[in-house]
């Protein structure tokens, strides 16, 4: 079926995502288009590959959406790559960076345009800057933190220098491209002039100058002027480069000028390369103190990832023009929008998405015609606003759900007061998150908050009642509530509206912020509860529009701030079960019953059943192999701790004194063993092998502990501790005479290893058949121990996948051979296969069939998932383990003793595994010992008589 004539919206039956830069480009995912049909893919999940930064290795850092990547392919080759998907009924869904650009390299003409401009640029309006913020210095400029030291430091080293190429001037950073405003070249051409000498001025330099005293000021906001400046200041700069190349007196008399200013006498404070810079429509600065002046919205707290402002309908038209004519022509079949929560108003933009591809393609809008996903990160209890034209989310929630029902709740108690008592600490994560979130706004968000409270403290003095409120204690609130904040964000609108649901988040996050802070005068936080969600009769309102404003600012900061603080610090403190501190997921959270998972599944069904279920992404702090590894450990407490401390015991001499403390801490300490049982790897190590995986442990360390921001960070790493902690990961990993640690160690990681293998099938079965559209991220098809990015990002082996799936399809192993011999990743690899492709085959089934959770009972009960998804006359029956190691290795047969499923109504027709092959003679009440006698996993199918089960003879052919 060719997408070119797919029905609205173009529904996937199974993703996979695919990474694309400049070593995995257009070519190389052509090629591999007919392994992914082969294995049951309907629509490639593509990251951004747009013009980003070169050298990019996400696509994130987008400097122009209207060209592909050169880096990842031409025109022609991504033609070719979309014909190949075509060719195969194949669909993509394109990952959509909405919120920000990339404003590092002179490749984004939008940014180069602003800085060269000011508020006069046609495209000041795109970024969202603050032109008048509270510093005046700052006053129609842009604060550029990019120096990598004070700016009179970088100015006397003469690190900055003056260029001038093409009738343009320019500075060069270390490779950064900054332009020079048109008006404040009149210097550096009066200087030129005189030394020509009077008699040698030639008319035309004359005339260049005196134009650029008529240039509509860069202060200038009329469209009409706008538009002469930028007509004029072009036309200036090609009379300059016209008159240098007839006269070479004039091209001498400029780099002289510009070689004189880079003198140590011009590059003193005050000389004349300090006055030009600083005349400039921007303000350079350090990097690492210049955080609470920023004046542009950035992407977090990332300097070189500016932020548009999509609410704006010209903003909206510029940015969207490739990215429609690639959905008109079919080559693109849907959308996943980057970080929605950036965005002022995301319920208006996904409307307004609909809306143009509804017209693009004659349909109706409301029936949601484009297949579009968001990323949204939803806490405990949220979710999406039902308002919004979406078909769901990319898929967090799913992969924390999946992986929960993995984790014994049982344990809890035993791994919270084990992990107290081996790392000193007795914090809860609620306290973590909150300390972390204040310390993201006092380090790295200082200035997003900063003009909240100026904007609040702006609004309080315009009512008498609030006019006694200091800025301090504004701003102070607003931190103290953001920290308290449950949620990523609130969703109101910029007309009001607002959902009961948000006022109550806000209310909580109020009213928590008072709890932390009791000797606070009340009343500020009564008038900032008052600002965001005001009482109907509220007997001292604000003036409306400056309300407006500051709510929909103040949304925009609680989710980079959430996130910061989250994901990239307490993340990585909280280290009590790992395999928790994933996206999306709250650690504390220690985890769910298999009731609450089938309730999840249900409520995925009704409000968004095509939402993506993930188990990996390219954000993911773990891959889906090595959470499951570790989430075993959640059914074995005792002997996980006595492990810990024999291994404290046996690698304390390696640890190192670093201003009177051991490095690592113990937290660390304890993070690293966790990191080495899930990353293991399955095969003996070469010494070229074991190289490679210390240095990769190593590298993971040292970004956690800048994440962290305890003992090293981002901003300010110690040097020192980060050597400690590498120094010792080499040191206990190497094989030596006496090494206690390894000889101890791998026996145990093996034995988790052959656990978690079970939970890793568990967790594909149950991707690849609940509710949703299950995701494969690139390579997982087969085992994974990858860690957070960029380890993550490192090559597939494609090669050894097709091998192994051709395989498999010319002479399928025996159940037996595939338990034996499971380390080499085809069980995994097979499983994917059998159910992608029944997916995609019986896309009906999944789309609309009903899911109905299995009653289990017996000996084992607690350690079983089962449930039917069923859809006129066709039935499937899923089972899958939990907890394992209680059942012992593999858990097949008899482990199951007397545990049964206990079945609403009997099972009709034929009843046949899809991944052992084997029929179900059992009716009514169905013994797991018979169910699983061959596999950990089953998917049972029946269906009417008259219904084709085979297998597409053709597909086979596909892979080779």
């Amino acid at each position: 079926m060719s997408t070119n004539t797919a029905s609205f919206p173009s529904i996937p039956s199974v993703t996979y995502r695919l990474q694309f830069h400049k070593d995995f480009t257009f070519e190389k995912a052509k090629q591999i288009v007919p392994y992914l049909h082969a294995l049951g893919i309907t629509h490639v999940y593509a990251s951004p590959y747009f013009r980003a930064t070169p050298g990019s290795l996400h696509g994130y850092d987008i400097c122009d959406q209207n060209e592909l990547n050169p880096e990842v392919g031409t025109r022609e080759e991504f033609d070719a790559f979309v014909a190949e998907l075509q060719r195969h009924g194949m669909g993509q869904v394109l990952d959509f960076v909405p919120n920000h650009m990339g404003i590092a390299e002179a490749t984004n003409a939008w940014w180069m345009d602003v800085l060269e401009n000011g508020p006069s640029s046609p495209y000041a309006r795109f970024f969202d800057i603050d032109w008048q913020p509270v510093k005046r210095e700052l006053e129609n400029k842009v604060l550029l933190p990019i120096l990598g030291d004070q700016y009179g430091r970088v100015l006397e080293k003469g690190e900055l220098k003056l260029q001038f190429a093409s009738g343009a001037f320019s500075l060069d950073y270390y490779g950064r491209t900054l332009p020079i405003a048109p008006r404040t070249t009149r210097p550096i051409l009066e200087q030129a002039k005189a030394a020509l000498g009077a008699e040698k001025v030639p008319a035309e330099l004359e005339s260049i100058i005196g134009a650029l005293d008529h240039l509509p000021p860069r202060t200038e906001t009329d469209p009409a002027k706008i538009a002469e400046r930028t007509r004029e200041k072009e036309l200036l700069k090609s009379r300059l480069e016209k008159l240098c190349e007839e006269n070479a007196a004039v091209a001498k008399a400029i780099s002289t000028t510009v070689a004189e200013m880079q003198t140590e006498e011009g590059r003193r404070g005050g000389g004349t390369l300090d006055a030009l810079v600083s005349s400039q429509p921007y303000r350079l600065a350090y990097w690492r103190v210049a955080s609470e002046e920023i004046n542009y919205r950035r992407f977090f707290d990332i300097n070189n990832l500016a932020a548009i402002r999509m609410e704006l309908p010209e903003v909206y038209e510029a940015t969207h023009r490739l990215v429609f004519e690639l959905l008109a022509s079919g080559a693109v079949t849907g959308l996943r929008i980057d970080h929605v929560d950036g965005l002022s108003d995301p319920g208006q933009y996904f409307w307004n998405l609909q809306q143009s591809y509804a017209k693009l393609r004659g349909v109706d809008a409301g029936a949601k015609p484009l297949y579009l996903l968001v990323e949204k990160i939803l806490g405990t209890g949220e979710h999406l606003p039902g308002d919004w034209q979406v078909h769901g989310t990319t898929g967090y929630e799913a992969a924390i759900q999946n992986g929960l029902v993995l984790v014994d709740p049982a344990a809890e108690k035993a791994f919270s007061d084990g992990y107290a008592k081996f790392v000193g600490s007795a914090k809860t994560y609620p306290t973590i998150v909150y300390e972390s979130k204040l310390l993201v706004m006092r380090l790295a968000m200082s200035s997003e908050v900063n003009a909240l409270g100026h904007m609040l403290n702006r609004i309080s003095e315009t009512n008498a009642w609030y006019r006694d409120f200091t800025l301090n204690a504004l701003t102070t609130a607003i931190r103290e509530v953001i920290a308290c904040f449950p949620f990523y964000r609130t969703y109101f609108t910029p007309d009001g509206k607002r959902s009961e649901e948000d006022v109550r988040v806000v209310r909580r996050a109020i009213a928590a912020a008072r709890r932390r802070n009791p000797t606070t005068e009340r009343t500020v936080y009564d008038f900032l509860a008052d600002v965001l969600v005001p009482p109907a009769d509220n007997a001292h309102p604000v003036d409306e529009s400056a309300r407006l404003n500051f709510v929909m600012k103040f949304q925009q900061c609680t989710g980079p701030i959430t996130a910061k603080g989250v994901e990239d610090t307490s993340f990585y403190i909280f280290n009590r079960l790992v395999a928790l501190n994933e996206v999306g997921g709250e650690p504390e959270v220690f985890g769910e019953s298999v009731d609450t998972f089938h309730q999840q599944n249900q409520e995925r069904l009704a409000a968004f059943p095509h939402s993506l279920v993930a188990t990996s992404t390219h954000d993911t702090k773990r891959s889906e192999d090595v959470r499951a590894r570790l989430a075993v450990l959640s059914e074995m407490p005792r002997e996980w701790f006595r492990a810990v401390r024999r291994w404290h015991s046996a690698t304390r001499k390696h640890l190192q004194q670093i201003d009177g403390s051991p490095a690592p801490d113990r937290n660390e300490e304890y993070l690293l063993y966790q990191t080495l049982l899930g990353s293991w790897p399955l095969a003996p190590m070469s010494p070229q092998d074991r190289e490679s995986y210390i240095q990769r442990i190593q590298e993971y360390m040292v970004k956690a502990l800048h994440e962290a921001k305890v003992n090293s960070s981002w901003t300010e790493p110690n040097v020192e501790w980060d050597k400690a902690v590498s120094e010792f990961v080499e040191k206990i990993l190497t094989p030596r005479r006496g090494n206690r640690f390894l000889t101890d160690f791998a026996p145990f990681a093996e034995r988790i290893a052959e656990f978690g293998m079970v939970n890793s099938i568990a967790q594909v079965v149950l991707k690849l058949t609940v509710p949703g559209v299950p995701d494969i991220y690139q390579g997982q098809e087969m085992w994974d121990f990858s860690l957070v990015d960029p380890d993550n990002r490192r090559p597939v082996d494609y090669e050894a996948r097709q091998r192994n799936l051709t395989t498999l399809l010319a002479h399928r192993p025996s159940s037996e051979e595939l338990l034996r011999e499971w380390r080499d990743g085809r069980i995994k690899l097979l499983v994917s296969e059998v159910l992608a492709r029944f997916r995609r085959e019986h896309p009906i089934l999944f789309q609309k069939g009903s899911y109905s959770p299995v009653k289990v009972a017996g000996e084992w009960a607690d350690c079983a998932i089962a449930f039917v998804r069923e859809h006129e006359g066709e039935s499937l029956l899923v089972i899958v383990p939990r907890f394992p190691s209680r059942l012992g290795a593999p858990p097949v047969g008899e482990a199951w003793k007397d545990t049964r499923l206990v079945l609403n109504s009997p099972l009709r027709g034929e009843v046949r595994d899809l991944l052992s092959d084997t029929a179900l003679q059992s009716r009514a009440s169905v013994r797991l010992a018979e169910a699983l006698r061959e596999l950990p996993v089953a998917a049972y199918f029946s269906a009417p008589p008259d219904r084709s089960q085979a297998r597409p003879d053709e597909l086979t052919q596909e892979v080779s």
